[in-house]
């Protein structure tokens, strides 16, 4: 970027440029790049992008040749590390003018542009890295994950604790058989996404001049934008969308693909039978203050029984220490994390944090794995260059995203068990719960593939 540009005169160019068409600075070469560099694009680069993109870059591998925000403020501070990269407002025409330039994409916005921008790179032949909860809909999650296995390129989920140690200690734990055979699980999480008031804010606020508020909307229905309410506290933008069901999942969405994921890992958990939630309240608008969802799950050779059930708590929940014959009743939970109980132990994985192997007397001198480092993102680059393959692949992290939004469906009937068919993509006791696993995009927002 020319760094005599001021900062109004950034934010007045690049909002000016809005869908008409991006703002250009220095062009990279555009000679095929070679085999061992990747040609980057990011959609989405502020907050939790900002830190994908730096993470992806620092592979020494790649050239960040393109970034896209809805936010001319985010985008400029992108650029500003970037200096070279092309700029645009909007994530479709980036896919469409870089085409030929870019390998792959990371996607880091909210949930619900997940899957339009995933899938649209998917179909050009592009290696996609998504944040969690990887799609905001539990159709968008089999039609993405469909989509990269038949076009063979390189995915990741933005689950990066599946790479960190803790997490890696737990899974090999539990396959090798550590606390027995399991018999059940506890997950919860100590995180709030939701707001007093149930209903969607009155009135409309001025949109500010460096955000393009109908971008920002995108695939979701219209809405007037709202800044901050009467606390002090932003509505959607930049981050508490999490709390609004059209662009958010709620805590389980934010959260459960992470604590979910060693426990799938290692025992090789697959698709429900059964779903039923407990919520605190039910809103069209916002999440509940808390849920406790009741999931059945196939049983696997690693589990003691022909299915295996598992509870997830939210808000602050915790399930009771009494749950397990091998805590000691004084052992205060973490905040977040697992509790997964065997036939001859229980084992107890914080998030993020070292895991325990109970009774402690039995296990004290049980031995930690010798584990090689692993860095999440490098492994998403290495793979895009045809150098392995990402163990949050969406093949992977696609079942483990459909079994988390699962439960927010659930969630939509307190009190039913939702009867689960993961071939027909079907719940096939409740009808009417089958038209909240996908919904009807805006007008002018088709996306093919979905």
């Amino acid at each position: 970027m020319n760094q005599s540009i001021s900062r109004r005169t950034f934010i007045q160019q690049v909002t000016a440029a809005g869908v008409a068409g991006p703002l250009v600075l220095p062009r990279l070469s555009l000679a095929a790049p070679p085999s061992s560099r990747l040609q980057h694009a990011a959609i989405g680069v502020g907050g939790q992008g900002a830190g994908d993109l730096d993470a992806i870059a620092s592979s020494g591998k790649v050239d960040v040749i393109a970034l896209c925000d809805v936010d001319a403020l985010t985008l400029e501070k992108a650029a500003a590390r970037y200096p070279g990269a092309r700029l645009y407002r909007d994530w479709r025409e980036m896919l469409e003018q870089e085409e030929k330039h870019i390998d792959s994409v990371n996607v880091s916005t909210p949930d619900h542009t997940h899957a339009p921008a995933s899938m649209t790179a998917i179909r050009k032949g592009k290696h996609v890295f998504c944040e969690k909860p990887l799609t905001h809909e539990v159709y968008e999650a089999r039609r993405i994950t469909l989509a990269a296995r038949k076009k063979g390129v390189a995915t990741q989920m933005g689950i990066q604790i599946h790479s960190h140690d803790a997490y890696r200690t737990a899974v090999q734990w539990l396959q090798e058989g550590a606390i027995g055979k399991v018999r059940e699980w506890h997950s919860w999480c100590g995180a709030v996404y939701t707001t007093d008031d149930k209903k969607r804010p009155e009135g409309s606020d001025p949109v500010p001049p460096n955000l393009d508020w109908d971008l920002w909307l995108g695939v979701a229905p219209e809405r007037p934008y709202k800044g901050k309410n009467a606390k002090g506290e932003e509505t959607y933008h930049p981050f508490w969308w999490r709390r609004w069901r059209d662009f958010g999942g709620g805590t389980l969405g934010d959260f459960g693909c992470h604590i979910f994921d060693p426990i799938f890992t290692a025992l090789g958990i697959g698709a429900p039978l059964t779903v039923s939630v407990e919520p605190e309240s039910v809103s069209d608008e916002v999440w509940p203050g808390w849920i406790i969802a009741e999931y059945l799950f196939p049983g696997t050779p690693l589990t003691a029984g022909k299915t295996i059930r598992a509870t997830w708590r939210d808000s602050g929940k915790v399930p009771p220490i009494e749950f397990s014959p091998h805590l000691p009743k004084d052992r205060a939970l973490p905040g977040s994390g697992s509790m997964v109980i065997g036939e001859e132990g229980t084992l107890l994985i914080p998030h993020v944090a070292a895991p325990h192997l109970y009774p402690e007397e039995k296990f004290k001198d049980y031995p930690q794995p010798a584990l090689e480092p692993k860095n999440h993102y490098h492994e998403f680059v290495e793979a895009a260059l045809g150098n392995g393959v990402p163990g949050a692949n969406f093949d992977f992290s696609g079942p483990l995203a459909e079994a988390v939004l699962l439960g927010n469906v659930a969630g939509r009937f307190p009190g039913k068990t939702l009867e689960w068919n993961a071939k027909r993509l079907r719940i096939t006791n409740l009808r009417e719960a089958n038209k909240f696993l996908r919904r009807d995009y805006r007008e002018g927002w088709n996306i093919k593939g979905l």
